[in-house]
């Protein structure tokens, strides 16, 4: 270093003792006492208190009133502190219960539904009287007498036949059930864990989390963006290379993962032939299949549906009726005032505006009157096809998926065999 540059720094240093000596001589004090009035704050009821009891005489009146009030203050903020102190810790020592199934919400998702409120049954064991059919009368009058058992399925069950639902017993139509956990227990726990937070536990829950990546999801549909998010990507983060047997273990995991989805969205366009594709679509996957809205469960009724909506689409709309519907329009003949009116060009502003905001009110209305009487007349041809069946349906037996046989009414079907054969 040279002799230019420690003249330098020995005359910063010389400088900033000065500087640093009249400060602390001018404003030392007055520091200090700022940085001790939160300190003198709160000690300022015992301080107080000891300062008046010792300044008191003892003896009678006034001097011995002022040193009893100062002692019981002392011992009341002491109380008072005590009681905090005790409540605070009965706060974390007397917690609420600690559950693995429900995560203290002492409820879940009803597990015989699966949340929707509805359960599909089937009748067992029912016994027809002589001369009786199997009809929905005379079912239900069975299950009133208790010849007949009603079995409730769990949604978990995936029937390929429909069968009817009713509100789920377990929940009842609600979705949500009770803890079974939960039930019949005290909810409240004494335990020490919480006086002290472990630094371990924010960690465990970040290391937990699970984020978002719904778009990344989404985007790994693409084979070069999937190859980047999956191979790429980690040699880049970890600084490694993956071996070719390891890459090619991950792609073919990624396309095993990928075939439901590529599957899915070729059912989902409906083309001919993707009844045999949901087939397909159920082998792969049948616990995703179950709850997907793109699976059809009833292939015969949605085909007529659709049938019936292409019918629709090809009839025409009547003419909307003059009065119907209404819409609230932002501009008025009232929106312009009298003197704005007496200049010709507002008069033509208006009226331009007044008959192109009624056209496109009109337009509006006349799509919603389409959409209702398509709606209507939709509904009123399933109406006029389901009627015969369901009258068909009170009359005629109901179907071996719904109502099953004893086996004492098999037994007695059996062919009787001769003693000789």
């Amino acid at each position: 270093m040279g002799r230019g540059t420690e003249k330098m720094v020995k005359a910063a240093k010389k400088f900033a003792e000065t500087q640093y000596k009249t400060f602390t001589a001018r404003y030392g004090q007055q520091m200090i006492d700022l940085l001790e009035l939160p300190i003198r704050l709160v000690l300022s009821p015992f301080t107080l208190a000891i300062d008046v009891a010792g300044s008191a005489p003892r003896g009678f009146g006034l001097p011995e009133l002022a040193s009893k009030i100062s002692f019981s203050a002392i011992f009341l903020v002491a109380t008072l502190g005590t009681y905090d102190i005790a409540l605070e810790l009965g706060k974390k020592v007397v917690c609420q219960r600690n559950c693995a199934t429900c995560n203290g919400w002492q409820a879940l998702r009803c597990t015989m539904c699966k949340g929707t409120g509805k359960v599909h049954y089937q009748v067992k064991n029912y016994n027809p009287r002589s001369g009786e059919r199997a009809t929905a009368d005379c079912v239900a009058e069975a299950i009133f007498e208790n010849r007949a058992e009603l079995v409730h399925l769990p949604a978990a069950i995936n029937r390929s036949l429909p069968l009817p639902s009713k509100d789920c017993p377990t929940c009842d139509g609600t979705g949500v059930m009770g803890c079974p956990e939960c039930k019949h227990k005290w909810q409240v726990r004494i335990s020490a864990d919480n006086i002290m937070e472990p630094p371990w536990k924010a960690y465990n829950v970040m290391r937990k989390m699970d984020y978002p990546y719904e778009n990344i999801v989404h985007s790994m549909r693409d084979p070069k963006i999937a190859a980047f998010w999956l191979i790429t990507m980690p040699q880049i983060l970890g600084g490694f290379n993956y071996d070719e047997d390891v890459k090619q273990k991950i792609w073919w995991s990624y396309e095993e993962s990928i075939r439901y989805d590529q599957l899915r969205d070729l059912v989902a366009e409906r083309k001919p032939g993707w009844e045999h594709l949901q087939n397909a679509l159920i082998s792969v996957d049948p616990v995703r299949a179950r709850d997907d809205p793109v699976i059809v469960k009833n292939i015969p009724y949605y085909k007529a549906k659709k049938a019936l909506e292409a019918e629709v689409l090809n009839l025409d709309v009547p003419p909307r009726p003059q009065n119907w519907g209404e819409i609230d329009l932002p501009l008025k003949a009232s929106s312009w005032t009298e003197e704005e009116l007496k200049d010709p060009a507002k008069v033509l502003e208006m009226t331009s505006l007044l008959t192109a905001q009624r056209e496109i009110a009109d337009k509006i209305l006349d799509a919603q009157w389409e959409a209702k009487w398509r709606q209507d007349k939709l509904n009123d041809l399933l109406k006029e096809k389901l009627q015969p069946y369901l009258r068909s349906v009170d009359k005629a037996g109901l179907p071996q998926s719904i109502v099953m046989r004893s086996d004492e009414n098999k037994k007695k079907t059996t062919r009787r065999r001769w003693f000789f054969f």
